[in-house]
């Protein structure tokens, strides 16, 4: 199938694979007359590639996932390198859920605070005098 075809089916641009090309995720073999022509084999790169793109992983962390079935296994990611980027990926959204739970906390910490003092404040409201932008100098 040509380049136009390819992009329709898996729901990209042909601009994405040309790039993706550039890149050697996608070889594309070459007719005579110099037009791109893929198989069925490369749709499923494309998907492979697109699914881990929606889990977080950039564009070279798909390398290996592609080229696992480049080498002809039924899915890309029951190889060695494949299974190494899952385990980075792991150790790097365990360390971003532990700085987001961090940040959670201290954002209910201060939640916290403020709620107590706007309790203790007068009913009606600020003091006279205490805004902090006016100057009283």
């Amino acid at each position: 199938m040509r380049i136009g075809e390819l992009a329709a089916r898996a729901g990209t641009t042909t601009r994405t694979l040309r790039y993706y090309e550039s890149r050697g995720l996608l070889p594309a073999r070459r007719e005579g007359n110099g037009y791109r022509m893929y198989c069925e084999c490369d749709l499923k790169l494309l998907e492979q590639i697109r699914t881990l793109q929606d889990f977080g992983f950039d564009l070279e962390e798909t390398r290996p996932f592609v080229e696992c079935l480049r080498a002809g296994h039924p899915e890309g990611d029951t190889c060695p390198a494949s299974l190494a980027v899952y385990r980075r990926k792991l150790d790097e959204l365990d360390s971003l859920i532990g700085q987001l739970t961090a940040v959670r906390e201290t954002v209910a910490r201060q939640l916290a605070r403020a709620e107590l003092a706007a309790e203790a404040q007068a009913p009606g409201g600020p003091e006279p005098g205490c805004e902090l932008g006016r100057h009283t100098w």
